[in-house]
């Protein structure tokens, strides 16, 4: 589960005592199918640090895409002179980008670079050390990237942001038991989500990222983040509540042509070219969320990102009565429609929970599959289709 609650949506939801779960999120209100539950920004975010180190730009503070599409389309295919029909539907505006003046990392705007500096950046800002490898912060992101390889599913900049909103904050204690308010795990849970986010291979290295971490953002103010204990409750905070996004100038592109109202000969060609230019280009990035929804099988609501950025939407997927509980579903949708017994083995491993909602009570009479059944029909069925697929796939690291 997620947490705290944004002021603007407290008139349609409110927190409540969840029988499964024990924190949820319930509706104060009726909300029809499709309606938008409430719009929020993370607490923290940050992309992700492979994603940065292969060249996809994207704004520091909101995470929107800096590069055109035609730019993103060019990196990606390795086709330095390739045009784009209709550049007019890029929305990236490359003349409102502004630097930082003393490290020059990016932002789409002025507000954000603004924003950027008033929350945490001045604290994180390393100026003309930027590109320095010996950098403490710089040695805390090598060293991440040397443990957690794509596709990425977190960043330890998440953690580091989190310090430098609270070094900056007036209200230091208000962010404080804000943030808390996430690390309220067992040790043994703890721990057993630090080495789910690192691997099997990096089990031991957790002493080092928290060494490193500390020798880069140590703050007296924070001294209880700093000790073993207390880094590894950041880190199962990351591990848990942390959500990627996808931010891409190309996709968007191609939504806006998709919407083209054109002569069949024509949207013929141009969706013959988007096919043939990318099949499924994924962006990551990583933020702490500030929405507390618990997980369903079956769930009322989803989450989406509809501005590019970091802005979420929470919208409903049926209707849902005053007093209902409000669930996402921590699954894809591929992930939810395999046995209770696969669907419970990914939850307990990823989010340390085994799940009650009204589908999994349903199903307790049925025979547990194991997932390794299910893999090995799912392995034979894809493997009549790699060969074909992997000619038109494309992907960006």
């Amino acid at each position: 589960p997620l947490a705290c609650i944004c002021s603007y949506c407290k008139s349609c939801v409110a927190m409540g005592e969840s029988a499964s779960y024990g924190k949820g999120l319930f509706a104060k209100k009726s909300i029809k199918k499709g309606e938008a539950i409430f719009l929020e920004r993370p607490l923290v975010s940050a992309q992700f640090l492979w994603n940065a180190l292969y060249k996809y730009k994207a704004c520091e503070y909101c995470l929107r895409a800096l590069e055109t599409a035609e730019e993103n389309a060019r990196r990606l295919s390795g086709i330095p002179g390739l045009s784009l029909p209709h550049p007019e539907l890029c929305r990236v505006r490359p003349e409102l980008h502004q630097a930082c003046p003393q490290c020059q990392v990016m932002y789409c705007s002025s507000e954000c670079r603004q924003s950027a500096a008033d929350q945490y950046h001045r604290a994180l800002c390393l100026g003309p050390s930027q590109e320095d490898p010996d950098h403490p912060i710089n040695k805390l992101k090598d060293a991440w990237r040397s443990m957690h390889y794509p596709p990425e599913t977190s960043s330890i900049m998440l953690m580091a942001r989190m310090v430098a909103v609270v070094k900056q904050a007036k209200d230091k204690a208000h962010w404080q038991k804000l943030f808390s308010y996430f690390c309220s795990r067992a040790a043994n849970e703890e721990e057993e989500i630090a080495h789910k986010l690192l691997g099997d291979q990096f089990r031991g290295q957790l002493a080092l990222l928290h060494s490193l971490f500390k020798a880069a953002l140590y703050d007296d103010h924070l001294t209880r983040w700093f000790v073993p204990e207390g880094f590894r409750s950041l880190f199962a905070l990351v591990g848990t509540n942390g959500q990627g996004i996808g931010t891409s100038s190309l996709s968007q592109w191609v939504h806006a042509c998709d919407a083209l109202e054109l002569p069949a000969q024509q949207r013929e060609q141009l969706d013959s070219f988007i096919d043939q230019l990318y099949k499924d280009i994924e962006k990551g990035h990583s933020f702490i969320s500030v929405l507390q929804c618990n997980h369903s099988c079956i769930p009322n609501a989803e989450a989406s990102f509809p501005n590019n950025n970091f802005l979420l939407k929470l919208s409903a997927l049926s209707d849902i009565t005053p007093g209902e509980e409000i669930c996402i579903s921590y699954l894809d949708c591929c992930q939810r429609d395999r046995s209770r017994h696969s669907r419970h083995k990914i939850l307990r491993e990823n989010y340390l929970f085994v799940c009650s909602c009204p589908k999994c009570v349903s199903q307790m009479d049925e025979l547990d599959v194991t997932s390794e059944e299910e893999e090995e029909e799912e392995g034979e069925a894809e493997g009549e289709t790699e060969g074909d697929e992997m000619e038109d796939e494309m992907t960006d690291v």
